[in-house]
């Protein structure tokens, strides 16, 4: 253990001189269960799994079906013992305090041999002054048991006199009774994730020591709320965008608290550190442990902070120092904050709103410092089962591609675990609006006051704790409380609703909105996600807010929405999809890529339907801990099937891992497809009666590796749904909507820019080998302007008007667009394109896009170009090893006009192999059946110091396998003769056969030769155009069997032998 001791608290809460605070991060921890004979060594923070893990007791929690295996960790108890903490000082009239920030979750604490505490919150700090135990201390260790989480909750459920809900309220994942505990409601297991249930102490913890007496008083500053609100404001209003800064400080203290303290504030520019403004804070109040004043801050002096395309992110460093009355400072605290107000506006309808043709009801969007606008993003989750894992530079890499997708706002979903602030420290600097919510979902909770109290507290921490953020955007109650707990009790019970409305009350709105309000100016509050707002907010009643629930006038419009539906059949469908305001979660599950499959899945499992693909997806769930829940997990996997089978052409490769992973694909490109028809119809919504401002579909990124809703694998790569919604989320798109029983078809230009953009869209139709079709009386252009976060048709016709057979037919539209982004000055040119068909492309026409992929190595970019038809689904792939983004994937592509693609690595352990590995592909490929072998251009590389002539130089180059005439490779230079030597290849067996003639049998989709330079026919051997490169001479590999079970990139090695180069 790395025993820190200062005289400067390193946590970002300054001490004073005399005080010493001990950090217990680090690696000399002991896990122990002595019953089990388990003693390994452990860290701080972390978790009982993580610790089991890395001393090999366990395997890896994420491979096959190890969270069904490892369930006994769960139900277990485990204790982990420090070593002796050096550096404390025993002298009499010190303070010693214990802080944990995290302790997951039933815990019983010692010191010095000596009981100090039990804990039952992950959520909370606790903190406990521990000096007494010091008397008589030699062997200073700590030992942190904790109960099995599970256990524990059951316990707690069979008490005598417990809550009980209505049938099918408390929706079961897997281990029962989450509801009891305060506990990370997803480690009990959820539908895109696992159940590990995990035990230990999750975040970081102290020894604080503090030198204290009635001249030189000493205190510590365990948490701290600063608060930026315009003078006035009120919660959940939007304030006088004139009116003055209201700075509140609010700081938690551990020690004795002085008299005659005072406050003084320094506020500096986070990039430059040049003094802005100083002062002292007035109005000093102190409450228990608590000391709080507040400045009123002049506007001129502070830039604002804006969400990302809205404006530039400026922030700045706000230091308060806390002094005696000696004028001494006797602790200090730096936050770093922006300048900005955000509110969620659900005011009613006003009479002006009405005259611009918005419909009655409630407003339900947020405002950015006076300014409305449309929210763009995604629901964040917990991004590893096992937070002390979750790692800065994994959540940047998130964060990155928050920011390449065009998102401004996460919403950061309820039963996870509350953000850590390195995280929203992050959202501060890139602009990413952080909507936030308690960790309630799902389920109806107890009314039991200890259950209050409990959660009063760890409200009141976290409330405090990251209020300083400019990113924080609004606190929710939970998830999806109102409309779909509510409703449940209302469908099973409906005579009991009144009472389990009074008692979610109690909870969301008694207990969680006075924190709130109390601790915050800034910050919105709505009791659940998904709500049809308030009937009524009113600060003169002890709860000013009434919820409106179901009170609703017919023809008015309230209140955010969410929409899942599984029945493909009505995807694309704009009829079946909500009408709202605001879409806070939408989606439809996929599965991930192959790469992703084989970091936790053993080959003889890759396969669409094998039991461990099966068990792995978790929707549905088997409400319970039964480990065989085919029944549910087979409705799920059916879903992704029948989607696919309907909309698209189907793989049916002969190589089964070549078809598992098309089927993968095939999955994605449906989910990708059905997301922006959502997002389009959404965003078409602002310039609608419904003014809808908002989409967050779900989810943004995966807990593990599995079928799940996510946009972006466990890993960091991305699905088409990402690239699909990087390209939807742009800030002026064209938008095809299609009503396929009245054949009504109709094209849109939505903006979400805060001032009118003009431009010219063009149709262009075509038929799929790229064919123009040119005897429509259709216009093929249009001049449009389009008004701020608005949207206009730009395009009307009816396709029964039109004679032309549409399984054969395309229509191409792009626009082109001049406007002015937020907060800027400069005109800027926007381009859009899309793709619209009549029927399912799974009864359309399918050429093939004779595509081409290259790479420049001067730019690092890649081209690809469709040569003899349109390529629909463009998707360049690459194989494992590596995190790529690409700037755009999962294209349409017209022929002649390739596509210049750029790069970004996020990580690579294959010293830049990878890109010899990138092929491309589209939806034509799941027509093919074949293999094919191509050779990739700048593979090979000669040994740099053979004693050989040139002519014989051993040369390494990768081969590659491909659907046939679907995927592009590199073509190669004419390369040197080989005969096979293989390294290493996982998932492909070969056969050798000695002799130098070829077998009898030409194995599937190898071009095989015959003679000096005579080539075999391509109808015996399926070679193509590519097969070989052109005017090389290929020759015979004797010996050679093709048995792949794989389709994407695989490296084998030949080595040269005595035949001349040109020879092949």
């Amino acid at each position: 253990m790395i025993w820190k001791r200062s005289l400067a608290s390193s946590i970002s809460l300054a001490a004073s001189s005399l005080q010493t605070v001990i950090d217990l991060s680090g690696n000399d921890w002991t896990l122990q269960n002595l019953p089990l004979n388990i003693s390994v060594p452990a860290s701080l923070p972390s978790q009982a799994h993580l610790d089991l893990y890395a001393a090999q007791v366990i395997g890896d929690p994420y491979y096959g079906l190890n969270d069904f295996s490892l369930r006994w960790v769960a139900e277990s108890n485990w204790t982990y013992v420090s070593a002796p903490i050096v550096g404390l000082d025993f002298s009499s009239g010190v303070q010693t305090w214990l802080l944990f920030n995290g302790l997951d979750t039933f815990t019983s604490i010692e010191f010095c041999g000596q009981h100090v505490a039990a804990t039952n919150n992950q959520f909370r700090q606790y903190y406990f002054d521990v000096s007494s135990l010091l008397t008589g201390c030699t062997c200073p260790m700590l030992t942190i048991n904790f109960g099995s989480a599970p256990l524990i909750a059951n316990d707690i459920a069979s008490e005598p006199g417990q809550e009980t809900w209505p049938f099918s309220v408390e929706i079961a994942y897997e281990f029962l009774n989450r509801q009891f505990i305060r506990k990370e409601q997803s480690d009990f297991g959820w539908d895109w994730g696992p159940a590990f249930a995990p035990a230990g102490p999750w975040q970081p913890a102290y020894i604080i020591q503090l030198v204290s007496n009635e001249t030189s008083p000493e205190v510590h500053v365990r948490n701290a709320d600063f608060d930026i609100s315009r003078l006035g404001q009120l919660n959940n209003l939007p304030p006088d965008q004139g009116a003055p800064w209201l700075f509140n400080a609010s700081l938690d203290i551990l020690g004795s608290m002085p008299s005659g303290v005072s406050l003084q504030y320094v506020a500096t520019e986070s990039t430059t550190n040049r003094t802005v403004s100083t002062g002292y804070l007035a109005n000093i109040s102190h409450v228990k442990n608590t000391v709080t004043g507040t400045a009123i801050l002049e506007p001129s002096t502070y830039e604002l902070w804006w969400p990302r395309g809205l404006g530039p992110q400026v922030l700045y460093n706000i230091t308060i120092e806390l002094q005696d009355f000696n004028n001494r400072t006797i602790a200090s605290v730096n936050r770093r904050m922006g300048f900005r107000t955000i509110v969620l506006n659900m005011e009613p309808i006003t009479e002006n709103q009405i005259a611009q043709g918005i419909a009655p009801g409630n407003n339900w969007h947020f405002e950015i410092n006076g300014h409305e606008f449309y929210a763009k993003g995604s629901n964040f989750i917990p991004p590893d089962a096992f937070w002390p894992r979750v790692t800065q530079t994994k959540m940047r890499q998130l964060f990155d591609s928050v920011i390449a997708g065009n998102q401004n706002m996460l919403r950061v979903w309820a039963s996870g675990a509350y953000t850590p602030d390195f995280i929203y420290d992050i959202a501060d600097e890139e602009g990413v609006l952080m909507w936030s919510e308690f960790e309630f979902g799902d389920a109806l909770y107890p009314v039991d006051q200890a259950f209050f109290d409990n959660v009063r507290e760890e409200a009141i921490y976290n409330v405090r704790r990251v209020n300083h953020h400019p990113s924080l955007a609004l606190w929710a109650g939970g998830n999806e409380l109102e409309s779909l707990e509510l409703q449940l009790v209302n469908n099973t019970a409906p005579d009991e609703l009144e009472r389990y409305r009074a008692e979610y009350e109690q909870l969301f709105l008694d207990t969680l909105l006075p924190v709130v309000y109390a601790n915050t100016k800034s910050i919105s509050y709505i009791p659940s996600s998904t709500t049809n707002g308030y009937l009524e907010l009113n600060f003169s009643l002890p709860v000013p807010m009434i919820e409106r629930y179901d009170n609703k006038t017919p023809g008015s419009v309230y209140g955010d929405t969410d929409y899942y539906n599984y029945d493909s059949s009505l995807a694309f469908n704009y009829s079946s999809y909500p009408v709202g305001r605001f879409a806070n979660e939408f989606g439809y599950h996929s599965m991930p890529s192959l790469q992703t499959w084989q970091q936790a899945v053993s080959p003889q499992d890759l396969h669409f339907n094998s039991t461990t693909i099966q068990l792995r997806n978790h929707h549905y769930p088997p409400g319970g801990l039964n480990i065989s829940n085919f029944p549910n997990t087979t409705k799920g996997m059916g879903e992704m099937t029948i989607a696919a089978q309907r909309w698209y052409p189907v793989p049916n490769k002969t190589d089964p891992i070549a078809n598992f992973s098309a089927w993968c694909h095939t999955t994605q490109i449906f989910q990708a497809d059905f997301y922006r028809s959502e997002i389009q119809f959404y965003r078409r919504g602002s310039g609608l009666s419904n003014r809808q401002l908002g989409s967050l579909y779900w989810q943004l990124e995966d807990i593990w590796q599995a079928p799940t809703w996510a946009g972006i694998e466990y890993d960091g790569r991305w699905k088409v749904l990402h690239y699909g919604a990087k390209d939807i989320y742009e800030p002026v798109i064209i938008s095809p909507f299609y009503n396929v029983t009245t054949g009504e078809l109709e094209v849109y230009v939505t903006s979400d820019l805060w001032s009118p953009a003009s431009g010219v869209a063009e149709f262009e139709w075509y038929t799929w080998d790229g064919t123009p079709i040119t005897n429509l009386s259709l216009p093929s252009s249009a001049s449009f302007t389009v008004g701020a976060i608005n949207t206009t048709r730009v395009f009307a016709t009816n396709t029964k008007d039109i004679d032309i057979d549409f399984t054969n037919a395309v229509l191409y539209m792009d626009l082109t667009a001049t406007g002015v982004l937020p907060n800027t000055a400069v005109n800027r040119t926007f381009v859009h394109e899309n793709f619209f068909t009549a029927v399912p492309l799974s009864h359309a026409k399918l050429a093939d896009p004779g595509l081409q992929l290259s790479y420049s190595n001067a730019t690092g970019n890649f081209t690809v170009e469709a040569t003899t038809g349109i390529a629909a689904w463009t998707w360049l792939d690459y194989p494992a090893g590596a995190v790529v983004n690409f700037d755009s994937n999962g294209f349409w592509l017209l022929p002649g006009r390739p596509r210049e693609i750029s790069v970004n690595v996020k990580s690579d352990s294959t010293g830049g192999e990878w890109i010899n590995g990138v092929t491309a592909q589209s939806l034509w490929n799941n027509t093919l059946a074949g293999l094919r072998l191509y050779v990739v251009h700048g593979a090979g590389q000669a040994a740099a110091a053979s004693p050989k002539p040139a002519s014989r130089v051993r040369t390494r180059f990768r081969l590659m396998v491909h659907a046939r005439t679907g995927l592009a490779s590199r073509a190669a230079p004419s390369l040197a003769a080989c005969e096979l030597a293989l390294e290493a290849v996982i998932g492909v067996s070969w056969e050798d056969r000695m002799g130098d003639q070829p077998p009898t049998e030409t194995p599937r989709s190898l071009p095989w030769t015959r003679g000096e330079g005579e080539q075999a026919s391509s109808t015996q051997a399926g070679a193509g155009p590519h097969a070989f490169v052109p005017g090389a001479r290929p020759r015979w590999l004797p010996g050679l069997v093709y048995r792949s079970r794989a389709d994407t990139a695989l490296t084998l090695c030949f080595r040269s032998k005595t035949l001349p180069r040109d020879d092949f």
